[in-house]
């Protein structure tokens, strides 16, 4: 398809991705067509010559490392996200904060997996952030940790689901930590208890586009205007402007 633009996204982009899409096309008359994954396995694909207009990462890192091989032209921050917990709701629950929650040996705590997948990645940064104000704590939770989502052998989330929501509610786990801009949609499930994470804890994602052809500038450029950052912030995002510099 001449007319469209193909994207790789961070899974955690699907809920924006199609108003921001479908928005672009009105507009644009140009199709987006798009896939979603882990971002540093969708990373991988781009480094091994598959071909993209516009990568989408949860992260910098990997946006910023395709730049650095010749494979982007640019890249740009263009929204953010932090951590939440969310856990079965159990009458136990009524006495734990986030953190007890966490650590009691009750639950089984499940994350996504770390360098496969950003959301790991950021986990792992709050586990350090938790060992530093509670010796111990932070080595544990990363020995509990069930690696669950976002890796290479990681079953794949049901279309239409979230990964809190699906393991969860299947059994796989008692507690999982994810993306904030689930917390609204998690908080419909009446089996669920969300937690936020306060901000001295807490990891703040910073989302970057890596323009790999021309193609995708208009789309680059679509996502960081005005129309395109509402459009995150309707769907749980920090804007652009609020990220924090690298």
């Amino acid at each position: 398809m001449t007319n469209s633009i193909k994207v790789l996204a961070a899974g955690s982009l699907r809920r924006a991705w199609q108003p921001l899409c479908e928005a672009f096309t009105e507009k644009t008359g140009t199709k987006v067509n798009a896939e979603f994954g882990p971002a540093g396995l969708l990373r991988e694909r781009i480094e091994q010559g598959e071909k993209a207009d516009l990568f989408a990462s949860a992260n910098t890192s990997h946006p910023l490392a395709l730049q650095q091989h010749g494979k982007a032209l640019s890249v740009d921050n263009f929204c953010g996200n932090s951590l939440c917990v969310t856990a079965r709701k159990v009458p136990e629950l009524e006495t734990l904060n986030w953190l007890k929650v966490l650590l009691d040996s009750r639950f089984r705590l499940a994350t996504s997996t770390p360098k496969n997948d950003p959301s790991g990645d950021y986990t792992w940064q709050m586990f350090e952030n938790i060992e530093r104000r509670h010796p111990g704590a932070g080595e544990a939770l990363r020995n509990k940790a069930l690696r669950l989502v976002g890796g290479e052998k990681s079953a794949k989330v049901p279309e239409g689901k979230l990964a809190a929501e699906w393991l969860i509610c299947s059994g796989q786990a008692d507690v999982f930590i994810g993306y904030t801009s689930y917390a609204t949609l998690l908080r419909e499930n009446d089996e669920l208890e969300v937690f936020n994470v306060p901000a001295d804890y807490n990891v703040r994602a910073i989302y970057a586009l890596a323009t790999c052809t021309e193609k995708g500038k208009p789309l680059a450029e679509f996502i960081l205007s005005e129309t395109g950052q509402h459009i995150l912030q309707n769907a749980g995002f920090c804007g652009k402007h609020s990220v924090m510099p690298e």
